[in-house]
């Protein structure tokens, strides 16, 4: 079995939304083959609470004005560490930098088939490392003013 038409329409549509809202290492894994209760998983992650909202809000916001798709079930809101959307054709799981990194989702579903996605979100890969790599620089930087 493989992702329907469906599941890859709202792939797309979410993993475009989430590029738009500057998601990190968007991917996407087609789990028809070992799961029943969906064909396709979404992953995505932002370095702060806030960003991981307006990620969450834009997916819904898209998949429900050009698709007519509204999830079923929306979990992990008040925190905005790990936001789950259900859409019982896909899963989309938005995460902060560090439940990402922690979770590692991605060594659950690396047997599965990786599902092409749009040219935005592809390049979107490797980002929580450049922002991470980034960020201790400036806390380097931060600390070695510090000492002066």
């Amino acid at each position: 079995m493989t992702a329907t038409d469906r599941s890859l329409e709202l792939i797309n549509t979410a993993a475009q939304a989430a590029a738009d809202k500057l998601a990190h290492d968007i991917i996407a894994y087609d789990v028809s083959d070992v799961l029943s209760i969906t064909d396709a998983f979404l992953l995505a992650s932002a370095p702060n609470d806030r960003q991981v909202k307006s990620i969450v809000d834009e997916i819904e916001e898209r998949l429900n004005k050009d698709l007519g798709a509204k999830p079923v079930r929306r979990e992990g809101d008040r925190e905005a560490r790990w936001v789950l959307l259900d859409y019982v054709d896909i899963v989309v799981h938005v995460q902060h930098s560090e439940e990402r990194v922690f979770y590692a989702l991605e060594r659950l579903w690396k047997d599965c088939p990786e599902l092409e996605l749009p040219d935005d979100a592809k390049a979107t890969r490797g980002k929580a490392e450049q922002h991470a790599r980034l960020q201790a620089a400036e806390e380097a930087a931060e600390l070695g003013g510090e000492l002066r």
